[in-house]
C-alpha cells in the first residue's frame, strides 16, 4: 500500500512528532482561511500553519472547528503552528500576546510556536518567553522563523532550550544550503515557506522536464524534492483539487541524478529578506501591529 504523505511525521529534537506536510495560509483572509483549513482537514491534512501577522487566526480557528466537526476528528490529531508577531517582540509582550493568540485560535495549547522574524535587540528576550510557555506545558515545541546562521548562533548561545524548527523560505531557486547544514548540525528541523517558489520555479524548464518524466505536476516534483531533502513543507492552496494533488507525492521518488538537477537550480533568490523590512529595527515606528500589513478582515469573522 502506498504511504500517505499527510500521515508521515518527523521526530523533533524534543521527541514531538511533527507532520512532514501541511497547509500554509499566508496572504489569506479570514473567510478564505476558514474554508481552506476546513477543506484541508476533510482531506487528511494534520499540519496547519498560520501567524498573527497574517491576520487570519480567527478564520483558522473556525476552519479547525468545522473541519473536526465534519470529520469527527479530535484536536490531538492536528498540529497547529503560529508565530510571535514582530510588534509583540520582548519578554512580557510575548507572554501577553500568546494568551491572546490562544483565545483567538480557540485552543488550549499550541503545537509549535515560532519567533516569526528575529527583531534585533529583542529576539533573545522573546525566546526566553517561549521557553517559559514551553516549560509551562502550553506549547509542545518552540522554534524560530527566518533566522540566518548568525542570529541563530546568537540565540543558541543564550538559549536554555534548543529551537526545534527553523522555518525559512526554501525552494529550488532559494535552497539556503548553509542554513540547512547548520540545522542538521544542531538538530534543528528545517521547514519551508514558499516551497513552490512562485511562478518562476513552477515554470522552470528543468522542473517541467522532470514533471513529464515522472508523469506528475511541476508542483508535485518540487514538493517531492523538498520531502527528499528532509524539509517540512507547507504549500498554500485555497483550492480543494490542488490541495489533494499537492499531497499526492508518496507514490514516486526522484532519482539521485534528478535531485542533483534541482540542486543546481539554486540562485539564492529571496522573495523577501531582512533589509527590506523597516521593522527589522526594533525602534522603528512601523514595528507595531497597527502599521504592519496583515491582510486583515478579522472584524468580519471574529464572532
Amino acid at each position: 500500500m502506498t504511504k500517505n504523505i499527510l500521515d508521515e511525521t518527523t521526530t523533533l529534537n524534543n521527541g514531538v512528532k511533527m507532520p512532514y506536510f501541511g497547509l500554509g495560509v499566508w496572504k489569506t483572509d479570514n473567510h478564505t482561511a476558514q474554508n481552506s483549513v476546513t477543506e484541508a482537514i476533510k482531506n487528511g491534512y494534520h499540519l496547519i500553519d498560520t501567524a498573527k501577522q497574517y491576520g487570519n487566526q480567527a478564520g483558522v480557528a473556525k476552519g479547525i472547528r468545522e473541519g473536526l466537526r465534519q470529520t469527527g476528528g479530535n484536536r490531538k490529531d492536528l498540529f497547529i503552528t503560529t508565530k510571535v508577531f514582530n510588534g509583540d517582540a520582548g519578554y512580557d509582550s510575548t507572554l501577553h500576546a500568546f494568551y491572546d493568540t490562544l483565545h483567538e485560535l480557540q485552543l488550549s495549547y499550541i503545537d509549535l510556536y515560532l519567533i516569526h522574524w528575529p527583531v534585533d535587540g529583542q529576539y533573545i528576550d522573546t525566546w526566553h518567553a517561549l521557553e517559559k510557555l514551553y516549560k509551562d506545558g502550553l506549547i509542545r515545541a518552540i522554534g524560530v522563523s527566518n533566522f540566518d546562521n548568525e542570529r541563530l548562533q546568537n540565540l543558541l548561545d543564550h538559549a536554555n532550550v534548543t529551537p526545534a524548527v527553523n522555518q525559512m523560505e526554501y525552494n529550488p531557486l532559494n535552497q539556503e544550503k548553509e542554513i540547512h547544514e547548520m540545522a542538521r548540525m544542531t538538530g534543528i528541523q528545517l521547514e519551508a515557506w514558499s516551497p513552490l517558489g512562485g511562478g518562476e520555479a513552477l515554470n522552470d524548464a528543468t522542473i517541467n522536464q522532470l514533471a513529464e518524466k515522472y508523469h506528475k505536476s511541476a508542483a508535485q516534483i518540487i514538493l517531492r524534492w523538498n520531502y527528499q531533502q528532509d524539509v517540512i513543507t507547507i504549500p498554500k492552496s485555497t483550492h480543494k483539487e490542488r490541495m489533494i494533488e499537492n499531497s499526492q507525492i508518496a507514490d514516486f521518488e526522484l532519482s539521485n541524478e534528478d535531485v542533483q538537477k534541482i540542486q543546481e537550480m539554486d540562485k539564492k533568490k529571496h522573495s523577501i529578506w531582512y533589509d527590506e523590512f523597516d521593522w527589522h529595527n526594533p525602534t522603528d515606528p512601523n514595528n507595531t501591529p497597527e502599521t504592519v500589513e496583515v491582510w486583515d478582515d478579522t472584524e468580519q469573522y471574529k464572532n
